[in-house]
């Protein structure tokens, strides 16, 4: 793992990060305009600029000259910043305990049989990793 990803896994996002986070990974990349288009009229051009200059700080996103614009592109995968974000929930809301958030997350929802499936088969997986190493969001395990 290179350093500059030690620096990106070790910080988190505070939320106006992650709302400009979340338009990155839905959008793939996107212009400071473009964002602050899509994220609506209750923030700044120059809010959105400087958050994402202080993203590209933290290793974060990268930007390429476009026109007299920089296009900026995520360098951290969504779903990597998940994880962290949820393991912070789970230790700080729900003290550590895995099975309080699932409890959370399942509670008075409605869910189609595929679904149930598909989580029910996270599961297994989670109960072999001990045994075999696997992980539970690893896509290959069966």
């Amino acid at each position: 793992m290179s350093g500059q990803q030690d620096r990106r896994e070790g910080r988190g996002f505070t939320d106006r990060e992650l709302d400009i986070m979340s338009v990155l990974w839905r959008e793939g990349s996107g212009t400071v305009a473009e964002v602050r288009e899509t994220l609506g009229d209750d923030v700044g051009y120059t809010t959105v600029l400087k958050i994402l200059q202080i993203l590209e700080e933290k290793g974060a996103v990268r930007h390429e000259q476009e026109g007299r614009a920089y296009r900026y592109f995520p360098l951290v995968e969504s779903v990597s910043a998940g994880g962290r974000a949820l393991s912070r929930i789970v230790n700080k809301i729900f003290h550590g305990s895995a099975e309080l958030l699932l409890a959370t997350l399942v509670e008075d929802r409605e869910f189609s049989e595929a679904e149930i499936e598909r989580m029910r088969s996270i599961l297994d997986r989670a109960g072999r990793k001990e045994d075999d190493g696997i992980s539970p969001r690893d896509p290959s395990a069966k």
